[in-house]
């Protein structure tokens, strides 16, 4: 009687290991599961944010490059206009010192 009661509690806890360790197997596999949804999911992410990137980027290029156009022709209208009078400031120079010694 006392044997069948310990065979029962070998019995037991060989049962309780196994359950254990098929719980322990169901974890594991939750968990590797889990990381590779999260993994597939920052790579989505990542590639959705890389595209959005890809769109600011193109378009904050096509603003610097009209901005920088803009700047160019403002720089050479401001160029023409100090040539205009520097031309004309050296006729009156010229003019000047012509009619000072002749």
């Amino acid at each position: 009687m006392a044997s069948e009661a310990v065979k029962k509690i070998l019995e037991a806890e060989a049962l309780s290991e196994k359950k254990n360790a098929e719980a322990r197997k169901h974890r594991d596999e939750i968990i590797s599961n889990a990381t590779g949804r999260s993994s597939l999911a920052i790579q989505k992410k990542l590639g959705e944010a890389h595209k959005e990137l890809s769109v600011l980027k193109a378009d904050y290029d096509k603003k610097l490059a009209a901005y920088r156009k803009k700047a160019e022709e403002e720089c050479q209208r401001k160029i023409d206009s100090i040539k205009q009078q520097a031309e004309s400031k050296m006729g009156k120079a010229v003019d000047e010192i012509i009619s000072r010694y002749f």
